[in-house]
Order: C-alpha cells, then structure tokens, then sequence
C-alpha cells in the first residue's frame, strides 16, 4: 500500500549467533534491587540536621528510640541528658513529639525537650525566661531559651541540673 511503513523483519538488527532477548529480560526487576526502596530493618529515618523521625507518643520507650537513633556523638549525649533529667527530677513524664523528647510533670506539662541539629544538639527550655542564669539563646517565643551543645563542648551538667530543677518546678507548657 502506498504511504505505509515498510515491514521489519523481527530479527533483522540480530548479529548472527546472538539471540536477541528483550529489556525485562536483560534487566530483571527483583524488589530487593531496587534504590528507591527503604532497607528493611533500617530503623527511623534522620530528617533534616539528622534529626531522628520517631512516632509520636508518650513514654520512656519512644524517648530511648529517638536516643539510640540520634546520630554519632548526639546519642551519647541524648543518654546523658536523659540521665541527668531523670535523675534530677524522679518520675519525670516522657514523650516523643513533633520528632524529639518532651519531659515533663505528668498532668501539669512540659518544661525541657531537646533536638538535633546539623553541628549541635538544641536543649529548649519551654520557661526558660524565668530560669537563674537565663540559658543563653533567645527563641523568637518569649519565654522560650534554648541552650546549643556542640561536638566539642564542655558541658557544665551542674549548671544544667539547676536549670533542669528550676524548671520543673515552674508552670509546664501545655503543648
């Protein structure tokens, strides 16, 4: 027929002696290879500064998964904020939200919760306009002071026992 395209023999682009196997066949698809696909035991997710993404909830087990997954140096650090919290204020209310540790007084709030950064771990003291020193980052929410723990800092944890004891005797944020 005029204006029709010509017929190509199935096998005419073969080399002689190959066979001639298609894609799918060259370049199966197995689950298991697949890039996009997240490992199947690979634990929480960092999100952004390699901030542990940890469900939210209440309770010391969601607090120790964001701790162990935290990154590098953070987490030895994570479990000796934990420590020092819970040993200055005994029966200390814990949770996970909006991806890092709350602590608090069970039914009266949340006075401390920190965070991971990039370079640092962030300590937010929810009242901590109202704490003797004054933690030295401001916050662009008043009352909110934050105090940054790099790599290589020397921590004063007595300065951070009294910080943390000022602060669970103050009124909690209701979060």
């Amino acid at each position: 027929q005029a204006g029709a395209w010509p017929t190509i023999p199935q096998n005419a682009n073969q080399s002689p002696g190959r066979s001639r196997i298609g894609f799918a066949e060259a370049f199966p698809s197995r689950s298991d290879d697949m890039i996009n696909e997240e490992p199947q035991n690979a634990g929480p997710r960092l999100l952004a500064g390699g901030n542990p993404q940890i469900p939210k909830g209440e309770g010391n087990g969601l607090v120790r998964d964001y701790i162990v997954a935290m990154p590098g140096w953070k987490s030895d650090l994570g479990r000796r904020l934990d420590a020092l919290i819970v040993a200055t204020v005994p029966g200390v209310h814990k949770a996970v939200k909006w991806n890092q540790p709350f602590y608090g007084n069970e039914g009266e709030g949340w006075f401390v919760a920190f965070r991971c950064y990039t370079k640092y771990v962030q300590v937010q003291f929810f009242k901590g306009s109202s704490l003797e020193p004054v933690p030295p980052k401001a916050s662009k929410h008043a009352e909110v002071r934050y105090l940054d723990i790099h790599e290589d800092d020397e921590l004063d944890e007595d300065q951070l026992r009294s910080w943390i004891e000022q602060a669970s005797r103050l009124p909690g944020e209701v979060i």
